[in-house]
């Protein structure tokens, strides 16, 4: 693991971060496991291994989990209209979405109308959600939820499970069995695990962001009424703050250590078992690993392309990968989140990859932190 420790290493002495850790899992056992840097902007308190920090959208990985266990528990599936057991949902020309359409970002409920919807008020949310009107056809292929998905999952969640929140779902089924420290919802007396996250540097969209900046930058685009849709948090430094931490964020509010993340997705790369426990049945891992959606995103202003909940590298004609960051196997899958933390399954070599940090960088995938990371792991010494 050299080269992967070099890497690492080089983050760091090139300046780039602050604080970071990395895990990787082949099956049920940890082959990586680094830190280094600081919880901190002064610099003055050591990241360890069990530091947790804000992984922001990776989050939308785990709600997406918590979602298809339900639908397998209760024998839904991805052709499963979402107004079956939801029926307001079935309002403003909704009635034929389904719960593909949602968990692949097909619905076109990437922002809400409603601008009084409060993201800490989940009632007002899941009421704008009910009325909203979807803002693209199902055809136009994916346009990304930044904040809407996680509610629409924890919605869907909850009319399945008899009224469970996805937060609750989440540490009963997989958390407390799984032993892992991702949270949605920090309890208050684990405060003081969590790093502080820093806002980007500043400086020109990287390579590739360059559409997205320029569209975030248009008040009226699709790209930044996404992103600001639902009010109650304003700017980055916000959600360091205790109460967000443990307010239920299903969509950017997850809090995680990078060996609760690696673990998490090498219980599904592992064929959804861990420690001789199934949790999922082949064909819910088939809906995490096929591709449901591929085009260009209109949110984040790139090729895109999603399964059911996970992002995955976007495929030419031919089946070969046009993107790498989660590895080389085509069917891998997992979830990044902004500025620059991330998880994913590769099932072909049974490997689950966690990367965590605080220093965020500009940008709307992983920048070359995590893909330098990628590369040293997939490269053989």
């Amino acid at each position: 693991m050299s080269r992967l420790q070099q890497a690492f290493e080089k983050n760091f002495s090139e300046g780039l971060e602050v604080g970071a850790a990395l895990s990787v899992f082949r099956r049920e056992g940890e082959i990586a496991s680094m830190c280094g840097g600081f919880c901190d902007a002064a610099r003055s308190v050591p990241w360890r291994n069990e530091t947790m920090v804000l992984i922001w959208s990776a989050t939308k990985g785990v709600a997406a989990a918590c979602t298809l266990h339900a639908m397998q528990e209760t024998g839904a599936d991805l052709h499963t209209l979402v107004a079956d057991f939801w029926p307001e949902f079935a309002q403003a020309g909704k009635s034929t979405l389904t719960l593909g359409h949602v968990l692949s970002h097909r619905a076109g409920l990437c922002t809400l109308d409603d601008h009084s919807a409060n993201i800490l008020n989940r009632d007002s949310v899941v009421r704008a959600i009910e009325r909203q009107t979807p803002l693209l056809p199902i055809e136009a292929g994916p346009a990304y939820g930044p904040r809407v998905f996680g509610f629409v999952l924890d919605e869907i969640l909850r009319r399945l499970s008899g009224g469970e929140a996805l937060s609750d779902y989440w540490r009963r089924v997989f958390a407390a069995p799984l032993e892992i420290d991702i949270w949605i919802g920090l309890p208050e007396r684990l405060n003081h695990r969590v790093a502080t996250i820093l806002p980007p540097r500043g400086g020109k969209p990287g390579a590739g962001d360059e559409l997205f900046a320029k569209s975030f930058t248009d008040s009226g685009s699709l790209t930044r009424r996404a992103f600001s849709s639902l009010r109650g948090i304003s700017g980055i430094s916000a959600m360091n703050a205790p109460d967000i931490r443990a307010a239920s964020l299903p969509s950017m509010g997850g809090i995680s250590s990078a060996q609760a993340l690696a673990k998490f997705y090498a219980m599904l790369a592992s064929d959804g078992t861990c420690d001789g426990r199934a949790f999922f049945k082949k064909e819910t891992l088939e809906w995490m690993s096929t591709r449901l959606a591929q085009g260009f995103d209109p949110v984040l202003q790139r090729e895109l392309s999603f399964s059911a909940g996970f992002m995955m590298d976007p495929i030419d004609k031919d089946g070969q990968k046009k993107r790498f960051l989660l590895g080389p196997s085509p069917s891998a899958f997992g979830h990044a989140g902004a500025g620059g933390s991330l998880g994913f399954a590769d099932r072909e070599q049974g490997v689950g990859f966690g990367y965590v940090m605080n220093q965020m960088q500009s940008g709307i995938l992983p920048d070359e932190r995590c893909m330098a990371l990628v590369r040293a792991f997939y490269s053989p010494d």
